[in-house]
């Protein structure tokens, strides 16, 4: 094992400031990224150039706190969805409040986690790919401790699985979820009950691989509403139940060695050593529109011949936002809940005032979020004397690559040069846009830079 998460994410300090990032103070050239924070400067008047994406010290913890609270209230682990940012540093912040792991997505993104020390991954996808397999073999051997999962939901993945760990000389089981799809039309998963049976099948005959538990993503239920997504889930539970009943789930966490060949015993012997699998029957959903779903449905999962290991995703929440969310999170159906901040402020200064019904700031896509909402502009800083109001009678219309169209009532106030904050729409759309973000407390101070690796 190399770098634990503290030491790895402790080491992000050390970066130098310098043109990769944007928005960061040019006289800030050759600081590490660590002296920058140090310095505590502002937002506004310690050098930054706009346009400029900053992360809300206060929203930010608000937001940890309040799912650490929730998932322990309602007795569920939590791997959140870390493709949402790809910030080691918020991996770590997840992980001290209490997330058993972090989700990954894609082959590119656990490599980063474990880059970054993390020792428990949850990996939403059908891992095909012999390369990366060929990889995660290697790192599973090198370290006992680190524990992964990821999804099969075909015949035909377990067999390319199995035999690019066969031939990989793999000498750990890799642990699997047969994932039940959705519905027709969703996206991923074995459609069917007998479907995810014969998939099932398929891994207890692989050598390589063990039945760990099933799981699904209740987000992509056709015409979701709370009655179809609970209905889903409860089929999702319904599954893992007669998985354990036909006993497809003995000897989950006896920490054998993967039988990828005739020699494979032997190799074990040699240093392959116990894997990290616990005592447990996975049961995994939720995404960040439904997961009061998810409890509701898991606080009835059935006794199992092992304890169940109820492993919640949801990511977006960190950051949350002031669009698609903020419209549907479970928070608002359950508001004796909380309430989750949106936690971004895309910050870009008026660049052309040309009629009194219309202004241009310089952010465009290459900046905000735009897959499912537009900015919403919220508040002016005036370039004149540095107050803050309300962006009254302002709206974003639209955006160029590097422009932001705003429409004006004609009373607006608003010049060049002055300053518009605005909210935006999907954070997972929205860190993939900044390799390093400032994280400013309520007066506009920048204590943290948080490193994105998309």
């Amino acid at each position: 094992m190399g770098l634990s998460t503290e030491e790895a994410v402790a080491g992000l300090a050390g970066v130098r400031v310098d043109h990769r990032f944007k928005g960061l103070p040019p006289d800030a050239q050759g600081l590490t990224v660590g002296d920058l924070a140090a310095q505590r400067r502002s937002l506004f008047t310690g050098g930054y150039t706009t346009p400029v994406l900053a992360l809300s010290a206060e929203r930010l913890e608000h937001n940890l706190a309040l799912l650490e609270t929730y998932t322990t209230r309602h007795g569920l682990d939590f791997a959140p969805h870390g493709k949402t940012s790809m910030a080691p540093q918020l991996f770590a912040r997840q992980q001290d409040h209490g997330a058993w792991g972090i989700t990954a997505a894609v082959p590119h993104q656990v490599r980063v986690y474990r880059a970054f020390g993390i020792q428990r991954i949850f990996l939403a996808n059908e891992l095909v790919d012999a390369s990366a397999l060929r990889w995660l073999a290697s790192e599973l051997d090198a370290d006992p401790g680190f524990r992964f999962l990821c999804y099969v939901d075909s015949v035909r993945g377990v067999e390319l699985m199995d035999e690019a760990l066969r031939a990989a000389g793999a000498r750990r089981r890799v642990e699997v979820v047969v994932e039940l799809g959705a519905g027709e039309g969703a996206r991923t998963g074995a459609r069917t009950e007998a479907d995810c049976t014969a998939v099932a099948d398929a891994v207890a005959a692989a050598g390589t691989l063990r039945l760990a538990g099933v799981a699904g993503y209740e987000g992509e239920v056709p015409d979701a509403d709370g009655e179809r997504v609970r209905a889903y889930l409860r089929r999702l539970v319904a599954l893992a139940a007669a998985f354990d009943a036909d006993g497809r789930f003995a000897g989950a966490a006896t920490g054998g060695e993967a039988r990828a060949d005739a020699d494979a015993d032997a190799d074990a012997d040699a240093g392959g050593g116990a894997d990290a699998s616990a005592d447990d029957i996975v049961i995994s959903a939720g995404g960040s529109a439904w997961f009061d779903a998810v409890a509701d449905v898991f606080a009835d999962i059935p006794e199992l011949s092992a304890k169940p290991l109820k492993l919640l995703r949801s990511g977006a929440y960190v950051s949350h936002d002031d669009g698609h969310y903020r419209h549907i999170t479970p928070f608002n159906r359950v508001p004796e809940e909380g309430a989750l901040e949106p936690a971004f402020r895309l910050w870009a200064q008026v660049v052309s005032r040309p009629t009194s019904q219309q202004a241009f700031v310089n952010a465009g896509k290459r900046d905000a979020a735009y897959d499912l909402d537009l900015p919403e502009a919220q508040v002016v800083r005036d370039a004149r004397t540095g107050e803050v109001r309300p962006a009254d009678g302002i709206a974003v219309t639209g955006l160029s690559d590097q422009h932001g169209w705003l429409t004006t009532a004609p009373d607006a106030d608003l010049e060049v040069g002055d300053w518009v904050g605005m909210g935006l729409s999907h954070p997972c759309t929205s860190f993939d846009k900044w390799q390093l973000i400032p994280v400013v407390t309520a007066d506009g101070t920048v204590t943290d830079l948080v490193r994105t690796f998309f």
